[in-house]
């Protein structure tokens, strides 16, 4: 794939000024129906689990697999963003993404839950490189870092928004309706998107698809969450239960499948390597432009969002398991209970491309990358059995206010040096880090979550003289209910305190390896370095 940055562009039918603008509108509300439904089903979510008799694992299902397929196909819709046009995909997905919202609300049982969000992750990941790539096009020098400001921070304030609406409608009807809303929303985003977003395209791309990049791209990704998800529920090593599929059946009764999935992820990577660094060898196009990360500002600014997911949607999903099992609240008093990340990520946002104006992008990364640190650091030395989402919130607007920063600036210090002719396929390779991110913590943290749960409440149970049987039944209830079981309990008692205090301490394990997963993402940051472009689009103006 061409590498100059004079790769012709199909120029952009959309004039400067306030036109412009209201295209990159559109573009910020495509954002927002992708990332809001990333993060809407984490306070929906006891309630799901209530409604269609979910276990721990459905439960994580329903929330990373929509991740999982976002991050499968992103870089391919990227390419395919770049060969066929940006707007045609932003609006195809929005089209696919309405339909998949459609399904999840009358969804039934968990299976059909999980194929809707499956179904919506393909609609989001045409929907991202598309917004990504055309806002790297359209917009130059200082109006792009607006650009992207505006961009970033809707990445962060949307995944607060996103538990603020779905409790809202949760509470007030049900649900089914935080997906519901996703159709007049769509409908805008279209006709807006017809008027006022430009098509652009890349002319000198190669022809072509490659199928095997994207086959083994998706099933390397999909067996190593997989295996993250299901560890718990069939045994790391041995296996706890009996796998199946269908009518098949596991047939190694002394090996658990978890670690054959790991292996098989860990081929399957490696043979995507091999296969893409063959096909770019022989010039022909390629899912994974191995290139794109020997330019470091991309590199590193890739791994740092993947990072910055993993705590995110991790953390997302844990808060709002630990606010209503304990205290009962409803989704809307979970959901105010977020609202101070939402607030702080929106005020930073703004004030990010000025501080990035001054002080350069690369420290306004550092700077919310600390902030967040310290806020989950809080979250977990500070949360008890007693703790409210009231106790919660200033750490929550900490954490919010850098999010805000790093989202805003990140982005843009990721692409700044790309060439504008890849933008497609490096939009479609740094959303791929933060999906991949959003999955995998969702996976890792949920399980520690779990495995905490179940190890808490039978080791007070057992203190407590119950017996071995009875403290290992409610453990076991307590994990495969992701913790909702504990609401059902009296609450008055020896039970309901256990799990209490074991929700408490899930929590703040959860917390802090969250904490030391934003903190590695924290000193990747210290070598990010301001993007050559921005800083020779600076001088020119």
């Amino acid at each position: 794939m061409p590498t100059s940055t004079t790769t012709r562009e199909q120029a952009p039918d959309l004039g400067e000024g306030r036109r412009r603008w209201l295209g990159m509108v559109i573009i910020s509300l495509g954002v927002s129906l992708i990332i809001i439904d990333a993060t809407i089903v984490g306070v929906l979510m006891p309630r799901m689990v209530t409604d269609l008799n979910l276990r721990t694992t459905d439960a994580e299902w329903v929330t990373s697999i929509y991740s999982l397929v976002f991050a499968a196909f992103l870089i391919s819709f990227g390419r395919a963003g770049d060969l066929f046009g940006r707007r045609r995909l932003f609006i195809l997905g929005t089209v696919v993404f309405m339909v998949a919202s459609v399904l999840a609300a009358l969804a039934h049982s968990g299976p059909e839950l999980i194929g809707a969000r499956a179904i919506q992750g393909i609609g989001a990941s045409m929907i991202m490189p598309a917004t990504l790539s055309t806002v790297n096009t359209v917009f130059t020098g200082k109006d792009r870092a607006i650009a992207f400001g505006i961009w970033g921070s809707l990445i962060g304030g949307m995944a607060a928004v996103g538990p603020l609406l779905g409790g809202a409608l949760a509470t007030s009807y049900s649900w089914r309706w935080a997906f519901g809303v996703n159709l007049p929303l769509g409908l805008i985003i279209i006709v807006g998107a017809l008027r006022l977003v430009p098509e652009t395209r890349d002319r000198d791309a190669r022809r072509g698809i490659d199928w095997a990049g994207a086959a083994l791209s998706a099933l390397g990704l999909g067996a190593l969450v997989f295996a993250l998800i299901e560890g718990q529920r069939y045994g790391w090593w041995t296996p706890t239960r009996q796998f199946t599929a269908g009518s098949w059946t596991w047939p190694l009764t002394g090996l658990s499948p978890i670690p054959i999935a790991m292996v098989m992820s860990a081929v399957l990577i490696a043979a995507l390597l091999r296969v893409e660094r063959a096909r770019a060898a022989k010039g022909r196009p390629v899912v994974l432009d191995l290139s794109l990360l020997r330019i470091a500002s991309f590199r590193r600014g890739s791994a740092v969002s993947s990072l910055i997911s993993v705590g995110e949607l991790g953390l997302l999903f844990v808060l709002p398991l630990f606010l209503q099992n304990v205290h009962g609240n409803s989704p809307l008093q979970i959901s105010v209970a977020i609202v101070p990340l939402a607030l702080g990520a929106f005020l930073s946002g703004g004030l990010a491309a000025r501080l990035s104006h001054r002080h350069g992008a690369p420290r306004v990364v550092q700077l919310g990358m600390a902030l967040e640190v310290a806020a989950v650091l809080g979250i977990g030395l500070t949360t008890h059995a007693g703790t409210t989402g009231f106790a919660l919130a200033p750490w929550m607007l900490l954490y919010g206010f850098g999010l805000g920063l790093t989202s805003a600036q990140l982005t843009n210090v990721a692409l700044g040096d790309v060439p504008r002719g890849q933008s497609g396929q490096a939009s479609g390779t740094q959303s791929t880090a933060r999906q991949i991110g959003s999955a995998v913590g969702i996976a890792l943290i949920g399980t520690v979550f779990a495995t905490s749960l179940s190890h808490v409440m039978q080791a007070k149970l057992d203190s407590s003289g119950m017996p071995a049987a009875r403290s290992a039944t409610l453990s076991h209830e307590l994990r495969e209910s992701a913790g909702t079981s504990a609401f059902t309990l009296p609450p008055e008692g020896v039970v309901r305190q256990a799990a209490d205090e074991a929700l408490a301490v899930a929590t703040d394990r959860a917390a802090f390896t969250t904490a030391a997963i934003l903190g590695l993402g924290f000193l990747l940051t210290l070598r990010l370095r301001t993007p050559r472009r921005s800083t020779t689009d600076h001088r020119r103006e």
